[in-house]
């Protein structure tokens, strides 16, 4: 058996240790003199925002808002909202023009009407995947489109489209890191990156994208962590109350049935369990599932690692190449 409260922390101690672990990153490992944060309204940016004013002063830290014209008029509300208080200098840079040129848009919607060729302009559009059910699930995903006024429609992805359609949105995410690097450069500071335990272990990031970063200082902390992290550092309550949701698509998207498919307090344990060895059997009560639906969690949790496996590795070398040794 587990206890529920396995995940519980004391807020101020980790806190500090993890201010403490910035400080060093920063000033003595990357040499850097501050950190730039793309700030998206969610909970784990405003938390690495509010850790880095903690470690650094509000001073040294700059928060982005990165938005362009799919994303939620709330996001960017609501990551002024965490500048504000904290006090720290901020910019919003629009990305549209930037995503329409790349082509973005354009590649992804002619992929969508491969699979559905009525959609087109003013309609809505998201990937899912299946529930997680009792023997794990069948990660294939699945265009949703929605035509104005109308009612949405599913339709299977085959891998071409579903790649091109990936391809096409990842853009948001590399074009983001790419104008974060640059601020980051122009004032030699370093980029934080935002993943929380979850997104890091399960591969929910972006290489070159939103996995781009110089450190990422909470890829350690399950997203109940987070949470608990954030209220102790007094995050204002609409940013730690909304939902987590990717803001990537046209129609409004959770983190649970685009990728994760279980709420994150029950796949936190459910990680938690998996990740120190204990059966499903003895998991399920504290969970608040089925051993079965456990079990099927675990095998869904190392699909995930062997699928995303590569968006951890750096660039592979033929040879290891080391410093040249002195004459």
């Amino acid at each position: 058996m587990i206890s529920k409260h396995v995940l519980d922390l004391d807020p101020e101690p980790t806190i500090d240790a993890i201010a403490g672990a910035i400080r060093r990153m920063v000033l003595e490992d990357l040499r850097r003199r501050g950190v730039v944060v793309a700030i998206s309204g969610g909970i784990d940016s405003a938390l690495v925002a509010a850790l880095c004013a903690r470690a650094l002063g509000p001073e040294r830290v700059v928060g982005l808002f990165l938005p362009e014209r799919e994303s939620s008029p709330e996001s960017l509300v609501l990551g002024r909202r965490v500048a504000q208080w904290l006090g720290i200098d901020s910019q919003a840079v629009d990305l549209t023009p930037a995503l329409e040129a790349l082509g973005c848009y354009g590649q992804r919607d002619g992929a969508i009407q491969r699979v559905i060729p009525e959609y087109g302009p003013g309609w809505g559009a998201k990937l899912v995947l299946p529930p997680l059910g009792e023997h794990g699930r069948l990660n294939v995903f699945s265009i949703v489109v929605q035509p104005p006024g109308g009612q949405e429609r599913r339709a299977r992805l085959p891998l071409d489209s579903y790649l091109e359609i990936v391809a096409a949105s990842n853009m948001k995410q590399r074009t983001r890191a790419l104008v974060a690097h640059h601020h980051a450069e122009r004032r030699h500071y370093a980029v934080a990156g935002t993943p929380n335990r979850l997104e890091y272990d399960q591969g929910f990031f972006v290489k070159g994208g939103d996995g781009l970063a110089d450190f990422k200082p909470i890829a350690h902390l399950y997203k109940t962590q987070v949470y608990a992290l954030a209220a102790a550092l007094g995050v204002p309550a609409e940013v730690s109350q909304r939902p987590p949701t990717t803001d990537t698509w046209t129609l409004r998207q959770t983190e649970e049935e685009f990728y994760f498919g279980l709420p994150h307090p029950q796949l936190d344990l459910c990680l938690w369990a998996h990740n120190h060895g204990i059966p499903a059997e003895k998991a399920a009560a504290a969970i608040g599932l089925s051993p079965g639906r456990v079990e099927g969690v675990f095998r869904d949790i190392e699909s995930k690692r062997r699928a995303t496996r590569s968006l951890h590795l750096g660039a592979l070398l033929v040879e290891p190449v080391d410093e040249v040794a002195a004459p």
